[in-house]
């Protein structure tokens, strides 16, 4: 009898309890993950550097197939991007092995190309279609932007909250945002190659500007590891010279 009493007081008292502690929302969410990534310096970088080094994996083994051990990226923001999934400001991203390079990839605001050559514009709108998708959450809190809460996920064994960000022409990206420290653990899309999807952990802050950055993000394809990059030097807002970006590739320090 003392049993069913008890359940019955706690069945009772369950409603009020949930009342107590009302859903946040999908816009709370963004707004205490972008205080967390470092505010408004997250908010609005002008260029961002990473370097580290990357292990590459196929879709047949669970061996490494390759490895970079001078893995580099060069951003230029575009302050006034609204699209999530198009190429947008500008990039350059090269896997070098030893004194050579594995392959490299650069965007200057208007063309694309590789070590190989430029790139057509459908297949540059494809290959960046599958890869551009991480920068859009910066403006997500604008206007124009849609922001719905979905269940809870997890990454890692962080309980996440996920919301997904729809930007104004309608296309969708899913981020997974830690409920204890607030960190973007995961962000997800569908692109031309499958569903993709990233995992941020190894989490640095700097202080001038205030910036947290992963310094280990695995990439995966409909579920199977394409790539984890490990990024160990971080340079925020630092001037890049426009001759990065542009096609032949040119030498780097």
């Amino acid at each position: 009898m003392r049993y069913w009493i008890g359940l019955l007081l706690f069945l009772f008292a369950a409603p009020a309890i949930a009342q107590d502690e009302p859903a946040l929302d999908a816009r709370t969410i963004l707004e205490r993950a972008t205080e967390a990534a470092g505010g408004a310096d997250w908010l609005n970088p002008s260029t961002l550097q990473l370097s580290g080094h990357a292990v590459f994996y196929g879709s047949d083994s669970a061996e490494p197939r390759t490895r970079s051990d001078d893995y580099r990226m060069w951003r230029v923001f575009d302050p006034d991007r609204t699209a999530s999934h198009n190429a947008q400001g500008k990039v350059r991203i090269r896997a070098g092995v030893g004194d050579g390079v594995m392959f490299e990839v650069g965007y200057d605001g208007e063309t694309t190309w590789t070590q190989d050559g430029i790139m057509p514009r459908e297949e540059a709108d494809a290959y960046w279609a599958s890869a551009f998708g991480f920068g859009i959450i910066r403006r997500a809190l604008g206007e124009g932007f849609t922001l719905t809460r979905i269940p809870d996920g997890n990454s890692n064994g962080h309980v996440t909250y996920k919301i997904r960000v729809t930007d104004p022409g309608g296309a969708e990206t899913i981020f997974g945002i830690d409920q204890q420290s607030h960190y973007i653990r995961t962000m997800e899309f569908a692109t031309p190659r499958g569903w993709h999807m990233r995992v941020y952990d190894d989490f640095n802050t700097l202080t001038e500007p205030n910036w947290v950055q992963a310094q280990t993000v695995t990439l995966s394809y409909n579920g199977v590891v394409s790539n984890t990059v490990y990024w160990t030097e971080t340079v925020v807002n630092a001037p890049i010279a426009d001759r990065i970006f542009t096609y032949p590739p040119s030498p780097i320090d």
